[in-house]
């Protein structure tokens, strides 16, 4: 029997960060419509599907017409398959519904340092471009088809995660995003292989410009961060869990599909000292927040 902790913990939780089939480089545990119907039926509120690849809104607009009992949430990826710092494509999405606008993941310059090193996930096309996409010019600047794409973001209400960008990139996007009132999740603080490695100084620089801290539990798994759970407890401690949001970035197939990945989630947290309303603040609170669904 599930402890009761954890079934109000997943009553009306969301999962801010999941992929799914139909992926074209990845196997994937799960396809948008099962996970609809699987979150459901555990008592879940809604999850936000991503791909690296293409944007999710139509297959979310879908998803949600098939089984209107649960909400899923479509996303974009400025990748070079759509793009890269493409307004139009933002423009697309957004009329579409997606409410999550991610930065360059395979496609920024730090991901592709990567991959020439062998020290990434190769989940690219193999035609994709061999030069990474910067947000910044080389005064660290915004470059003017962000600006653009932030009016954009502005007008619809959409959130903007910083993907797999630089550091730099990170600061010039959170402090301009925040001047203008944009909600903006600054994604994997704690995982080198996707992310950028943000110290916890800097994560609470960040949270005090205002910006949300995502820490992504698949981390933890050792072919994709091996990052000690109790690292990750520590820093939502620190920079405080009503600064954070905690979701599973699943969808592999080599790890449980995501409903389960997110309910042992759950469990390994409030093993390790996290409370329930620390918790709650992480899958309910904030992600509701962000996403207009309070």
């Amino acid at each position: 029997m599930r402890n009761k902790k954890i079934s109000d913990l997943i009553k009306d939780s969301i999962d801010f960060h999941v992929h799914v089939d139909p992926d074209p480089f990845h196997e994937r545990s799960i396809d948008a419509l099962a996970l609809s119907y699987s979150a459901s039926q555990i008592g879940m509120k809604a999850v936000v599907i991503k791909s690296h690849h293409i944007g999710t809104a139509p297959l979310a607009y879908l998803v949600n017409k098939v089984n209107p009992e649960f909400l899923t949430i479509g996303s974009l990826v400025l990748n070079s398959a759509v793009g890269g710092i493409n307004p139009e494509v933002v423009e697309v999405a957004a009329s579409l519904g997606a409410k999550v606008i991610w930065m360059p993941t395979y496609s920024s310059i730090p991901d592709l340092e990567r991959r020439k090193n062998s020290k990434a996930l190769i989940y690219s096309s193999k035609n994709a471009q061999d030069n990474g996409i910067s947000i910044i010019d080389n005064k660290n600047q915004l470059i003017s088809p962000l600006i653009k794409i932030l009016e954009i973001v502005k007008e619809y209400e959409i959130v903007i995660c910083t993907g797999h960008i630089s550091i730099p990139e990170i600061y010039a996007l959170v402090n301009e995003t925040t001047k203008r009132k944009i909600k903006i999740v600054v994604t994997h603080p704690l995982t080198p292989i996707v992310g950028a490695s943000l110290s916890l100084q800097q994560q609470v620089e960040l949270v005090k410009k205002g910006a949300f801290i995502e820490h992504c539990f698949s981390a933890c798994l050792p072919f994709l961060g091996n990052l000690d759970p109790n690292i990750l407890v520590r820093h939502i401690k620190s920079v405080e869990a009503k600064n954070c949001i905690l979701s599973t970035d699943s969808g592999l197939s080599i790890v449980p599909q995501p409903t389960e990945f997110f309910i042992y989630m759950l469990a390994i947290m409030l093993k390790l000292g996290l409370s329930k309303n620390e918790l709650e603040w992480m899958v309910k609170i904030n992600p509701a927040k962000l996403l207009d669904l309070t």
